[in-house]
């Protein structure tokens, strides 16, 4: 489980973690086939344990049965899986199921990283040189090459791959920009052979040590194939390789049918196998399930082995035979994800800052938390994390009151002149978009109460829903008036990606285009102060501005809600949240 050191979009404000297919009778044919040709001997090979340091080494079940299949839902499926351009929760878990780490955070501490790929590291007293010494038993799964047809075995894992990486992600014709921000104050890799490089960085940033950790090699013999040289507008739009991963991490892409499941099957030359660190399961399927309680009927019905539930399902179905017979457990724990209403501040009704301190006067936080989540979140005033010491918990919450609001939208000029219910100003009604993604749980309740709240204050917020695919689309292009969705974020937050105007332009993470001087300053005073005490008054000091600016209405940290069979051991709960990559079938 590789915990992310990049904001990723989420598709839903549940969890980062939702999934489904219509492939039901495969998973019962396929379970059959797989016991009787596998037994329990496991698919790796058995050579003596070597020793060696290992992140989270210790929580894998050692003398555990090999074998089985975990099957669980998507709400929606990514658009591909190359992550490199595609800044989305639910490619990135994926990929990283397929991929691996120079290092990894330790699942009980995150703030601290352990070995991974890398066998081992040392970084200079100034934090601008990582010199990196490579494992030497690394490879990539095998695949077969899109265009030639080739069939490409065991290739291995080399320090050029990483260069490959760095020079693609800074290459600026290749639509990496959420990533790029991460990499921007990097000087040079150099590569002395194929174990030994160096990530040199041109001068102090805080977050260099995870960025530099959480890099994952690059296959540049998969890329390096186009004619010639690297195209970087060939690799954004390269259809059919994008739909394909090639890491050399504890699983493998097996088959992917759109609108159906995506099937990940142990890799056979994963590197883990001779240090005790790879997966126990065999396959992990992901079935393409939409609807909200067509995935809940999945699991009642045993075709699901785990499920991230809706509030409602958690509260209003916990008394379901699946939970009280013992053959479901229920989790719930807080993980760094919030979510928000985002105002895109190009459109002149969101410019004023009065107006939006106004909308969120207009949500009623406290009766969409008891109603719609059912007490399964907590109010979050900002970006930070709650349960961190960047987050300043001496701001006091929005509070809804729909008559100050009144009073600000009238103070910013917006008054209802001709007495047809709609505010407008300079000729202008405020009228509004608000985009929701399809089948959503919480925004299909949420936005109605919002419409009605506006409406009374002479608001009119039309709402319009479309698949995520469209949505993500939309926010890339800049093609929408408002949006509500969710970020994932890390233990060691740059708000950078996000908050710095520098990116409001092309497909940076910016996209309501939020533009403050004094934030931007201090976003990049806090990316060079090493001080924790000084990073978090750093922190403090922006979260004041945005609680004031109020380009999002900041909305929840909501709950996890998993529901896992129990006929999986080894289920451990950490502060990442739950890795799979642990479990055994008993």
């Amino acid at each position: 489980m590789r915990k992310k050191f990049r904001l990723q979009l989420l598709f839903l404000a549940l969890t980062p973690f939702l999934l489904f297919s219509s492939c039901i009778a495969w998973r019962a044919a396929h379970r059959g086939k797989t016991a009787e040709k596998r037994g329990r001997a496991g698919l790796y090979p058995a050579p003596a344990r070597i020793s060696g340091n290992f992140a989270n080494q210790k929580f894998f079940p050692h003398g555990a049965p090999d074998g089985g299949i975990l099957t669980q839902a998507l709400a929606a499926e990514p658009a591909h899986f190359n992550t490199v351009i595609l800044n989305e929760a639910t490619a990135a878990e994926i990929s990283a199921l397929c991929n691996a780490t120079l290092g990894e955070r330790d699942w009980e501490h995150p703030e601290e990283f352990q070995p991974m790929l890398a066998e081992s590291w040392q970084i200079s007293g100034d934090h601008l040189r990582y010199d990196i010494t490579l494992r030497k038993n690394l490879f990539y799964c095998d695949y077969r090459d899109p265009d030639t047809g080739e069939m490409v075995k065991k290739t291995a894992v080399t320090a050029h791959d990483f260069k490959f990486f760095t020079d693609v992600i800074r290459d600026e014709s290749v639509n990496a920009a959420p990533l790029r921000v991460y990499y921007q104050d990097l000087d040079r890799v150099e590569v002395y052979d194929d174990f030994h490089f160096a990530v040199i960085w041109k001068r102090p940033f805080y977050g260099s040590l995870a960025a530099t950790l959480s890099m994952a090699p690059l296959p540049k013999k998969f890329y390096w194939n186009y004619p010639g040289k690297f195209d970087g507008a060939r690799f954004n739009l390269d259809h059919r390789r994008n739909q394909m991963i090639v890491g050399c991490g504890p699983y493998r892409l097996d088959e992917w049918k759109r609108d159906q499941f995506i099937r990940l099957v142990r890799n056979e030359n994963y590197f883990g196998a001779a240090y005790g660190i790879a997966p126990k399961i065999d396959v992990l399927l992901f079935k393409i399930i939409k609807h909200p309680n067509t995935r809940f009927q999945a699991l009642r019905a045993h075709m699901l082995d785990a499920l991230s539930l809706t509030p409602d399902q958690w509260i209003n179905r916990a008394r379901d035979r699946i939970f009280t017979d013992g053959k479901f457990q229920k989790f719930h724990y807080l993980t760094p994800v919030y979510t928000y209403i985002g105002y895109n501040q190009k459109n002149p009704l969101f410019q004023e800052k009065k107006v939006r301190q106004a909308l969120t006067l207009l949500v009623d936080r406290k009766r969409i938390l008891h109603d719609i989540y059912f007490d399964l979140a907590e109010c979050v005033n900002g970006p930070f994390y709650l349960q961190s010491a960047y987050c300043d918990k001496s701001l006091p919450p929005w509070s809804y009151d729909p008559a100050r609001a009144k009073r600000l939208l009238d103070e910013a000029g917006w008054r209802d002149t001709d007495g047809d219910g709609i505010r407008e100003k300079s000729g202008r009604k405020f009228s509004f978009t608000i985009l929701q993604v399809a089948n959503h749980p919480i925004q299909q309740k949420m936005l109605p109460l919002l419409k009605e709240s506006f409406a009374a204050a002479g608001i009119d917020m039309q709402i319009q829903t479309v698949e995520w695919s469209v949505y993500v689309r939309k926010l890339d292009e800049r093609a929408f008036d408002a949006c509500t969705l969710g970020w994932s974020g890390s233990f060691d937050p740059d708000l950078y990606q996000i908050w710095h105007s520098s990116q409001i332009e092309g497909t940076g993470s910016n996209f309501i285009g939020y533009r403050n001087a004094e934030v931007d300053r201090l976003i990049e005073e806090m990316r060079v102060t090493f001080d924790l005490k000084k990073r978090i008054d750093i922190a403090h000091r922006i979260e004041r501005i945005l609680y004031e600016d109020q380009p999002y209405t900041f909305l929840f940290t909501p709950y996890a809600l998993r529901a896992i069979s129990a006929k999986f051991g080894n289920v451990r709960e950490f502060p990442v949240g739950i890795p799979e990559i642990i479990f055994y079938e008993k």
